[in-house]
C-alpha cells in the first residue's frame, strides 16, 4: 500500500497563512491587531524615519523663506533715499505702532500649546509602550481621567490665530497698512506667513484627532502625532524669533 509522502517544515520556520490563486502567502506586517504594534514594528520604524525626513525637508524650506524675508528686512531697514527737498540722504524706514502686549499674550498662548501637544505626544507614546499589557485578559485600560491634551492644543491654536487677527486690526486702526513704508508690510508678511503655516499644523492636529477618534492603528496615530508635534514646536520657536525681530527691529 502506497502512503502519501509527508514533508516537514524546517526547524524554526513560522507557519504560513492565507491561500490564494498563487498558493500560500506569508502573513503581512502588523499582525498584532489594531491596538498594538504587532509584528510590523520594523515597518513602523521605517515609516517613522521617512516621515521625519520629510518633516526636516519641509522645515528647511520654511526656514529658507523666513531667512530670506529677514535679509530683506534688514536691507530695507538700512536703506537710504534721496530727499528732493533737502538734497540729503535720509532713512527710508518708518516704524509702526504694533500692539506689543497683545503679541506677548499670543506668544504665551502658543508656548503653552507647545507644552500641551508635548503632553499629548508623551501620552500616546506611553499608550504604545503599554499596548502589550492591554492584551492580557482581566486588565482594563482606564481612560476616564485622561486629559484631552490634543483638543486643548487645537483650541489654543485657534486662540492664537484669533489674537493675531486682533493684532492686525489694531495695526490697521493706527493707519499702518500693507502698502505703508517701513515696518508695516513686514509685520503683515511675517505674521501672516506664520499664521498660514500654523494653520497647516492645526489641520495636522485635526487629522491626528480623527485617527484617534476612529481607532486607527496605534502605529499610524503615533507617526502622525509625532510629526505634528515637532512641526508645532518649530512653529512656536519661529514665532518667538518673529516676535523678537518685530520688537527689536522697529
Amino acid at each position: 500500500m502506497n502512503l502519501p509522502a509527508l514533508t516537514s517544515s524546517p526547524a524554526g520556520e513560522k507557519p504560513k497563512s492565507g491561500q490564494g490563486r498563487g498558493g500560500v502567502h506569508p502573513p503581512a506586517f502588523g499582525g498584532g491587531g489594531d491596538q498594538g504594534p504587532g509584528d510590523g514594528s520594523s515597518d513602523y520604524g521605517r515609516r517613522l524615519r521617512r516621515a521625519r525626513i520629510g518633516l526636516v525637508l519641509g522645515l528647511a524650506s520654511i526656514s529658507v523663506l523666513f531667512v530670506t524675508v529677514t535679509a530683506i528686512f534688514f536691507l530695507r531697514h538700512a536703506a537710504l533715499v534721496l530727499d528732493p527737498r533737502t538734497g540729503a540722504y535720509v532713512p527710508e524706514w518708518l516704524p509702526a505702532e504694533i500692539p506689543l502686549r497683545l503679541l506677548l499674550l499670543n506668544t504665551v498662548v502658543l508656548l503653552l500649546s507647545s507644552g500641551t501637544i508635548e503632553m499629548a505626544r508623551r501620552s500616546l507614546a506611553r499608550e504604545m509602550v503599554l499596548a502589550p499589557v492591554r492584551a492580557i485578559p482581566g486588565i482594563a485600560w482606564d481612560q476616564k481621567h485622561c486629559i484631552p491634551w490634543l483638543p486643548i492644543t487645537i483650541l489654543l491654536g485657534f486662540v492664537f490665530l484669533g489674537g493675531q487677527w486682533m493684532a492686525w486690526e489694531a495695526v490697521r486702526a493706527h493707519g499702518f497698512h500693507v502698502a505703508s513704508p517701513g515696518l508695516s508690510p513686514f509685520f503683515y508678511l511675517l505674521t501672516g506667513a506664520h499664521a498660514a503655516h500654523l494653520s497647516v499644523g492645526i489641520i495636522a492636529l485635526f487629522y491626528s484627532a480623527a485617527n484617534s477618534l476612529f481607532s486607527r492603528r496605534l502605529e499610524q496615530r503615533r507617526i502622525v502625532l509625532e510629526i505634528a508635534t515637532w512641526y508645532w514646536h518649530f512653529m512656536g520657536l519661529l514665532w518667538v524669533y518673529i516676535f523678537a525681530l518685530l520688537v527689536f527691529g522697529r
